[in-house]
């Protein structure tokens, strides 16, 4: 386990100036040297009989001036060292401190440990163990205490709620360095108190080694925990649909009741069975057609933020489509069936350009040419946020079709190229094709051209040539082909790529709200409403509301959620108090995956077992052991000595 190796001063004094007395014994001894005190002598007429007897009593009286003189002396010297306060202490105990803590209250923190929570425990320790008179900052992955004592946010940390965000190594050192001074005469202490699962690692570079950064782990009794992960539709018949529910962190073999609820109203119940790695899947059956605000719930002892989740299924709000065709091919027909679609066809001849207003995609397929007049019309029609798909005809006039195209992305084609190529190249992590396939695909049956256009584009890629050119480019509401899709030229119309393409690329224009939205993610739903100058749309669950970034279409709204909503739930999109759509969001589930990182092999850091501990180390890291006292108390035993010297020496 890395520590940090703090070297402990020798003796040191408090008023060091006063060991300057100590040159005053030589005093005494210069005295004692030049014997300032004579004998007397006395005569006697028989000298010869007291020889021995003066001999011995210069002896004795000898040994008895030398005793006391370094009795003296060291009673003076203890007493000019205890009035200059000796001590010993750590090098960072003559330091000022400045002592950070950082509190994970993330949702991890619900595990328990001996019938309390981890953020429980540790807020206990924690005011258990921090002096009272002790300033120090603290702070969580949402909230900030700075200079403060542990009795004024006692109360706060004991009603702390959890968060469903998580700062990482990275952002915590960042985090503490603001709170700490830029003074370099200070010991910074750095206390991290987590769970500390795998993502607070990130690739990041070490703790600061500038400061002590102190780890203290904290771990529940039992690493287990299940999850509800998401909820996604099924193909179903036409009375019922499917809807799947994910699950995991269940033991092999193991299973667990699984609740649905429309509202307050329970309408399924049933039992998921957890395979070997852990994960379960469970499927019910709702009515088709039918607006559903859904709550799944499960009993789990381990976290208890995931044990909910919310989901709703809002009345299908058709998509409408403007077909401009230079053909008679039905393979929009196919594709844009009337359960979500309102799909209207014209010949460019028959097109009345108002028939455009309040559509939500167009479609150009084959024409010759495009109208200066159409081109104006279908330039507003982008402007108001409308999807616009291009397919050209194999006799394409350029010039309009590169005055509309430059004018929308700076697109424009180019040559054309008479030799047949086969589409090699899927762009799958293209909006189009996100969720569309489970994994790339090697032996896909990719669609062939006989003729198709060079395009000259700063629009992305989405389907490309062999050779590099583009077959679709597009993106944001603005799709091009760079081929005709008649049968004569292409056989696109028969390709297993087609219905996805088309219909995610319809399905762009109006950005419906899904089963679930997650917290935390940007995100992005259309709601048909017609707004006046000071109207807005506002979002709002029971005793919560606020008002998301909205912009203003001419059939439509587009709300935009990012920092808000900060709770779970199934939320009402209303306009001037009347509910237009439901939308639910759920927190992030990265935290139920229980999986903690090795703190040990961490730089720069020293991990303690508990907080108690930590604190007991800090206190005897900050402890300074004075020594005056026992000077004092020797100086009095001198001093002692000094009388039975004077009194039994003779």
């Amino acid at each position: 386990m890395p520590i940090f190796v703090q070297s402990k001063l020798g003796m040191q004094f408090k008023h060091p100036e006063i060991l300057w007395a100590l040159f005053l014994l030589v005093i005494p001894v210069i005295i004692h040297l030049f014997q300032l005190r004579r004998f007397t002598k006395t005569p006697f007429t028989n000298v010869a009989m007291l020889q021995k007897v003066v001999s011995e009593s210069r002896k004795s009286n000898s040994l008895k001036k030398w005793l006391l003189l370094f009795t003296r002396l060291l009673l003076l010297a203890a007493i000019i060292i205890a009035f200059a306060q000796p001590f010993t202490a750590m090098v960072t105990a003559l330091k000022e401190k400045e002592t950070v803590v950082y509190l994970d209250d993330s949702f991890s923190m619900q595990a328990k440990d001996n019938g309390l929570t981890l953020l429980e425990k540790a807020v206990q320790d924690l005011i258990k163990n921090l002096d009272a008179e002790t300033n120090f900052s603290l702070f969580t992955n949402e909230r900030t205490f700075a200079d403060i004592r542990i009795k004024d946010i006692q109360n706060r940390l004991l009603s702390l709620p959890y968060s469903s965000k998580q700062l990482t190594l990275d952002e915590i050192g960042l985090k503490a360095n603001t709170l700490f001074s830029t003074s370099n005469t200070t010991t910074k202490n750095l206390i991290v108190i987590s769970d500390f699962q795998q993502r607070l690692l990130s690739n990041s570079s070490p703790m600061d080694s500038t400061q002590n950064t102190y780890l203290v782990p904290l771990r529940p009794e039992e690493a287990l925990n299940v999850a509800i992960d998401s909820v996604f539709m099924e193909d179903g018949t036409t009375d019922q649909e499917s809807l799947g529910v994910l699950l995991s962190g269940g033991a092999e073999e193991g299973t667990l009741p699984i609740s649905l609820y429309n509202g307050q109203d329970l309408i399924a119940k049933t039992a998921a069975k957890f395979s070997a790695n852990g994960t379960a899947k469970v499927v019910f059956s709702i009515p088709s057609n039918q607006e559903i605000n859904g709550r799944l719930s499960i009993l789990d002892n381990g976290l208890g933020y995931d044990n909910t989740f919310y989901f709703n299924i809002n009345a299908k709000e058709k998509i409408k489509v403007v077909a401009v065709m230079g053909s008679d091919s039905d393979y929009l027909e196919r594709l844009y069936t009337d359960d979500e679609f309102e799909l209207k066809k014209f010949t460019l001849n028959q097109l009345d350009y108002s028939a455009l207003d309040g559509q939500n995609v167009v479609v150009l397929d084959n024409l010759k040419a495009i109208p200066n007049n159409l081109q104006s019309v279908l330039r507003t029609f982008r402007d108001n946020g409308g999807t616009l798909i291009i397919a050209p005809s194999l006799e394409s006039d350029f010039p309009s079709y590169n005055a509309l195209l430059a004018s929308l992305a700076a697109t424009r084609y180019t040559d054309t190229v008479t030799r047949a190529s086969q589409v090699t190249t899927i762009a799958y992590d293209h909006p189009l094709y996100r969720n569309v396939f489970e994994s790339e695909v090697a032996n896909f049956q990719y669609p062939t051209v006989k003729e198709h256009f060079k395009i000259q584009s700063r629009l992305p890629k989405i389907l490309s040539l062999e050779g590099g050119d583009a077959f679709l480019s597009g993106d944001d509401g603005l799709y091009v082909f760079s081929a005709s899709l008649e049968q004569e030229n292409s056989n696109f119309k028969n390709s297993p790529l087609i219905v996805p393409t088309f219909y995610n690329m319809a399905h762009s224009s109006l950005r419906a709200p899904g089963l679930y939205h997650t917290l935390g993610s940007s995100s992005s739903i259309d709601i048909a409403a017609n707004l006046g100058n000071d109207d807005i749309l506002k979002v709002s669950k029971e005793g919560y509301e606020f008002i998301p970034l909205q912009q203003v279409f001419p059939n439509r709204v587009r709300l935009t959620f990012d920092q808000n909503p900060t709770e779970d739930g199934i939320y009402a999109i209303q306009q001037n108090g009347r509910s237009l759509k439901n939308i639910s969001f759920n927190y992030p589930r990265e935290e139920s995956q229980l999986q903690y990182l090795d703190v040990d092999n961490l730089p720069h850091t020293t991990t303690q077992d508990s907080i108690a501990s930590l604190f007991d180390r800090l206190e005897a890291d900050s402890n300074i052991t004075a020594y005056w006292k026992w000077f004092v108390i020797l100086a009095l035993l001198l001093a002692l000595i000094e009388v039975i010297i004077q009194k039994f020496v003779t």
